[in-house]
């Protein structure tokens, strides 16, 4: 069976390939009327839903007289649609064919586009169309918006609006008192000399032989990335014992501060 599908598609039927048709692009009010005619009426028996009025004037040359084409519409339950459009015609455009497909299953080639048109209204249905075009805006603005009421849900999922946090009761699982965020400190310090800051460091650690990172930062306001790298450098990190926690001085450091302390 998709064998036969496959070879079905692959077959165009271009019986019709040499006949002459018209492309037209029309308003999207025009489109949407005639496609609805044409849903509503059988298929045997489709009705004319709009009839094209070709005017020449015999009295003037044939070339400088070029043919006028109008476009009448039939009834149409849109309120305000102008019923007579101009057909402005052009015969400079891109080759194109025409094709039908019924069903993904049989394609045809329904002929070749001799004649390109643009519907526009006439000027005695502009004012018509223009009020109509202003109705189609103002209807598109209008926002319709519905209230749905959910059972069994005490707004859980749903976004806080800024400034409604505390307004929001919390559910059962949410009775348990978080932990407030740490907040970043909002001074921005500045790194300083690498030598500089080890001469520092040395003299904190004569004051006192054990130091925890928070600490050294506030007595040295450096950042504490910063002070991470000096202190892997120089010191030894207790991770464990009374003074876990803390850095001291590697013995090598430890050395050549006593001997600088002693001088």
């Amino acid at each position: 069976m998709e064998d036969d599908r496959t070879n079905s598609k692959s077959s165009v039927d271009t019986s019709k390939a040499d006949r002459p048709v018209w492309l037209m692009k029309c308003p999207p009010i025009v489109s949407k009327a005639w496609r609805s005619s044409s849903a509503s009426a059988a298929a045997s028996d489709p009705p004319p839903v709009a009839k094209v009025v070709v005017s020449l004037d015999l009295l003037k040359p044939e070339d400088s007289n070029p043919l006028q084409f109008t476009m009448e519409m039939a009834g149409s339950d849109v309120v305000n649609m102008p019923k007579s459009y101009s057909l402005n015609m052009f015969k400079d455009f891109v080759p194109m064919e025409v094709f039908s497909e019924i069903n993904q299953v049989k394609f045809a080639m329904e002929g070749k586009v001799e004649h390109k048109f643009d519907m526009k209204p006439r000027h005695e249905n502009a004012e018509d169309y223009r009020k109509m075009c202003r109705e189609r805006t103002n209807k598109s603005m209008i926002k319709n918006r519905q209230i749905q009421v959910i059972d069994g849900d005490r707004g859980v999922h749903m976004r806080s609006m800024p400034g409604m946090m505390g307004l929001i009761t919390s559910t059962s699982k949410d009775n348990k008192k978080r932990p407030a965020p740490v907040k970043a400190p909002d001074v921005k310090r500045t790194r300083r000399d690498r030598g500089e800051l080890e001469d520092i460091m040395f003299k904190l650690f004569e004051r006192q032989p054990n130091w925890a990172l928070k600490q050294l930062v506030q007595e040295t306001d450096q950042p504490a990335q910063f002070l991470k790298e000096i202190l892997n450098e120089l010191c030894v990190y207790n991770k464990r014992g009374t003074n876990q926690g803390t850095y001291e001085l590697k013995p090598e450091y430890k050395k050549s501060a006593e001997e600088t302390g002693a001088e």
